[in-house]
């Protein structure tokens, strides 16, 4: 029998997961695109349709990777 906290928690550290690694991959993927094909996509994009700075990429990419790591400490 589980209790519903250690239920919870496990929840939380896998919404962790899931949402560190789509930041992880759209910053740091749109960074390499943009490098690399001189294109962004994804958030990302909209983002520098919208204005925002090229820098916000290794932003979210970073945020991704605290998230991931945060998840990792957890388990």
């Amino acid at each position: 029998m589980t209790s519903g906290r250690a239920v919870s928690r496990s929840g939380g550290q896998t919404a962790l997961w899931i949402v560190g690694t789509l930041f992880f991959v759209q910053g740091f993927g749109s960074a390499l695109t943009e490098r690399v094909w001189d294109t962004s996509f994804g958030v990302a994009a909209l983002l520098r349709e919208a204005g925002v700075p090229a820098a916000s990429d290794w932003v979210v990419g970073g945020l991704g990777a605290v998230m991931l790591v945060g998840a990792a400490v957890l388990r």
